[in-house]
């Protein structure tokens, strides 16, 4: 009994792993007029389960914390600035019209409704497009830094808790900051 939970537990595992390889997010930092602009995209994440928990009516929510980082040679990379962009699509099963609301740190940035089903899957994967998230005052001039982007999705499923967060996708790209 305790092979077939294990033998279980590992094919989930790799089954995990394999969702989250299949996944890319794409980065693309720009500094522009005093600000470090963000642009993103998540390939690949809107898969037949999450497609099958919007249609049920449950709320689904794309979580992208962004951290705008600076590397060390010597210590553990610094962290500059923060942020996070909440993507969240609720299917009306009545009205077969999706909500979509897009919140940056907590507070509600825009919300829209669409009945295109495509318009609701960007939402929550691609619509992020030259956010204005860091001011680049604090940068150094020509020093390199990059911006990471970590995404995973609420509500999970998962059979137990682990006593730390895991991101399902990561992505990162670096540039240089020139004054």
């Amino acid at each position: 009994m305790m092979r077939r939970g294990l033998a279980i537990l590992l094919w989930a595992a790799a089954l995990t792993a394999s969702l989250a390889a299949a996944q890319t997010l794409q980065v693309t930092p720009l500094s522009r007029d005093g600000r470090v602009l963000v642009s993103f995209k998540l390939a690949d994440a809107f898969t037949g389960e999450i497609r099958a928990a919007i249609h049920s009516g449950l709320t689904i929510s794309f979580v992208y914390r962004i951290d705008l980082k600076r590397s060390s040679a010597l210590w553990l990379d610094s962290t500059i600035a923060s942020a996070e962009i909440t993507a969240t699509v609720r299917y009306d099963n009545l009205t077969r019209r999706y909500q979509l609301t897009r919140m940056q740190d907590g507070r509600i940035e825009s919300a829209k409704e669409t009945e295109r089903e495509e318009d609701a899957q960007a939402w929550l994967t691609a619509d992020f497009d030259k956010l204005p998230l860091f001011s680049s005052a604090a940068l150094e001039a020509n020093s390199e830094y990059y911006v990471r982007v970590r995404a995973h999705t609420t509500p999970r499923n998962a059979s137990f808790v682990w006593p730390w967060e895991r991101h399902d996708v990561t992505g990162q790209a670096k540039f240089t900051f020139v004054q």
